[in-house]
């Protein structure tokens, strides 16, 4: 295992993985280990910029739209952000490619040879040492949007949109080892908490 392994955060909508990640990072403040952290949509200054089209509620954007967009941000990222600190700090990212496939193959029926094939040409063989991916049922899931001060365009989905994309996570997760799975619906934040500091524990 890489002493600055790449760890990233995966889940749909209020399924709790913003706050996971945030308790990776924490944590890795805590012990003084050099790291980055990123998101997507989002990152670098201009992924950033992206961020606020895609997440857009007042815009509609077709499907393929939204796949080169998260794509756009995504290179930039790896070139200015990712490439930079790869093995030389830890990197923790909040949604990386396995929410592309999740989100716009399984979720939005867009062709995954298109994905994998973009995927390559943007990151070539890089790939996580970890992921953490978060889950959440229907009815917590709707609650906590309705919590929701602020929506934005993918927090406006219909709940069978959503299934699909968890429903898609599954099937990428499914008996793959560096998949370690959180449910929110079950797990305290104490519980989640244990289980990503012994895990970040064995990995650092």
């Amino acid at each position: 295992m890489s002493k600055y392994p790449i760890i990233i955060f995966e889940g749909i909508e209020a399924s709790g993985k913003t706050t996971n990640f945030k308790i990776a990072a924490n944590y890795l403040k805590k012990r003084k280990k050099s790291f980055v952290k990123l998101r997507e949509p989002g990152g670098s200054i201009f992924s950033e910029k992206i961020r606020k089209l895609i997440l857009n509620k007042k815009l509609s954007l077709n499907n393929k739209t939204d796949l080169l967009l998260f794509y756009a941000g995504r290179s930039e990222n790896f070139e200015k952000i990712i490439k930079k600190n790869y093995k030389k700090k830890i990197i923790l990212i909040d949604r990386f490619t396995d929410s592309t496939i999740a989100y716009q193959h399984y979720g939005m029926k867009i062709d995954l040879k298109v994905i994998k094939m973009l995927n390559k040409f943007i990151i070539g063989n890089f790939n996580p040492n970890i992921v953490f991916l978060s889950t959440v049922n229907s009815k917590n899931l709707q609650k906590r949007l309705r919590n929701r001060s602020k929506l934005n365009r993918y927090d406006k989905f219909k709940i069978k949109f959503y299934n699909k994309v968890q429903n898609g996570y599954e099937i990428i997760s499914r008996n793959k080892s560096k998949y370690i799975k959180i449910n929110s619906n079950t797990n305290t934040i104490n519980e989640v908490k244990k289980i990503i500091i012994n895990k970040l524990e064995k990995l650092i």
